[in-house]
């Protein structure tokens, strides 16, 4: 009986001691890990590598446009563009990738890129941020769509002044006006 209760003892010490004694592994696996082209990267500086060059091919495919948006952003107007209550708008292409453009006003900067409408609008977004940037034939306008407000209005280049100038000497019909036809008396 003591040697079965001494040997019931002496197991959870040895597995204890086991426990505590530091691993040390063969140097022939481990030579084989590396030459392993499938193992997971082994440092910090392997994984942030990896994780860099994931993102990096996910920002360039998001930068693809295509084509329909590259059309949009050739008629996007840029340079300074005066605004009402004397705010400014800058629009500037970026160089390095085509259809993307810089907008700045005040002290906000917004990286943005065309978005195909269905009614013809030029419209650029940074979709990060929340701000949109409506180009309409008299007139431009910057919008935060997160806090619901507009950030300059009545932004216009020469071309569009043009066109806001003749729309205040020969406004549309509204679409609320009753057509010509229908104004007319019918007579028998």
């Amino acid at each position: 009986m003591k040697l079965l209760s001494a040997s019931l003892l002496t197991i959870p010490l040895l597995a204890f001691s086991f426990m505590l004694t530091p691993v040390t592994h063969a140097q022939a696996p481990a030579e084989k890990a590396e030459k392993n082209p499938t193992r997971p990267p082994s440092s910090r500086t392997e994984i942030k590598s990896k994780a860099n060059q994931t993102a990096t091919g996910i920002m360039a495919a998001e930068a693809a446009l295509t084509p329909g948006e590259l059309a949009i952003a050739q008629r996007v107007y840029t340079g300074k563009l005066p605004c009402e209550v004397g705010a400014f708008v800058t629009l500037t292409p970026d160089a390095k990738t085509p259809g993307f453009f810089d907008v700045r006003v005040k002290n906000l900067k917004f990286r943005m890129f065309p978005v195909e409408t269905t009614t013809g609008a030029i419209r650029l977004e940074d979709r990060k941020a929340g701000a949109v940037w409506l180009q309409l034939a008299n007139k431009s306008m910057l919008m935060n769509q997160k806090l619901g407000q507009r950030l300059a209005d009545a932004c216009m280049n020469p071309a569009q002044m043009a066109v806001a100038e003749a729309l205040e000497k020969n406004p549309g019909q509204s679409v609320l006006d009753v057509p010509a036809a229908a104004a007319a008396p019918a007579t028998k």
